[in-house]
């Protein structure tokens, strides 16, 4: 009776100390959430935030309506055009931001426009530390800044991995040494369709910068500096990029974006 009551005891334990685990375990996590401030940079209503530098455009003008809201998805759209005539374009955010996590949904779908080059087929781009819009020549093609290069599979069997590095008026180092290449592959799967592929991308100022695929890290290098192709801002050759801009490319083929999030590290 003694060794019943004792086992009894021994459970009742256990188990109310399972349960306060538990408790711990969901407040812990609870409060990771909250302390993971998160903010909405696209509303999914309209382009509230956002502004448009379109080549051979002003800034803010939003030429051929290239960017719209559509189905709670911000959309790069060609419906207007009749050539595409390299108009390459951007949204930028209006905020810089230095040290955070940006993450967002996107995907590729429809048809190439007429006057697309054929490498910009199924490609886009998610800018990071962009140089300021307003300081963008009328007719430059591309913002001075670091590319996650975002590409979609053409041929079934044939390799094409997406959140690459492209490098627009800038070097990077990966494993200690200066990369003066324009694009560097990631080591992600490629993904055919218009189905919507998980994008992260951790941003830490002039240190470290990380992107992520469906929750894989495929591509990681480090203090990012100006110079070399497409560098607009030639009197900064060489200074480390710490800050800057974010905006999404228009290349020719219609591409979406939604839940577009930041998390400030700063804060």
């Amino acid at each position: 009776m003694k060794d019943t009551i004792k086992l009894c005891i021994i459970l009742i334990s256990l188990s109310s100390l399972l349960i306060n685990c538990k408790f711990a375990k969901d407040n812990a996590d609870k409060n990771s959430v909250q302390e993971e401030n998160w903010i909405q940079l696209f509303n999914g209503v309209d382009l509230t935030g956002w502004n448009v530098k379109i080549t051979g455009h002003a800034f803010k003008e939003n030429w051929g309506n290239t960017f719209i809201v559509r189905d709670s998805a911000l959309c790069v759209d060609y419906s207007a055009y009749d050539n595409f005539d390299n108009a390459f374009g951007h949204i930028f955010y209006e905020k810089p931001f230095s040290n955070y996590k940006l993450k967002m949904k996107y995907r590729f779908l429809g048809d190439q426009v007429k006057g697309g080059e054929n490498w910009a087929l199924r490609n886009s781009g998610v800018m990071i530390h962009c140089q300021h819009p307003e300081s963008m020549l009328i007719d430059q093609e591309f913002p001075v800044s670091l590319e996650v290069q975002l590409l979609g599979g053409v041929k079934e069997g044939t390799p094409r991995s997406t959140a690459n590095l492209c490098s627009p008026g800038t070097h990077v180092h990966m494993e200690e040494e200066l990369v003066t290449t324009h694009c560097v592959d990631s080591n992600s799967d490629t993904f055919y369709g218009d189905n919507w592929i998980d994008l992260e991308v951790e941003v830490r100022g002039d240190s470290v910068i990380k992107h992520y695929v469906n929750g894989a890290l495929v591509l990681e290098y480090d203090r990012p500096v100006i110079g070399g192709e497409y560098n607009s801002l030639e009197e900064k050759a060489g200074e480390p990029l710490k800050t800057g801009y974010i905006s999404l490319q228009s290349e020719s083929h219609p591409v979406e974006f939604k839940n577009i999030m930041l998390l400030d590290l700063n804060r």
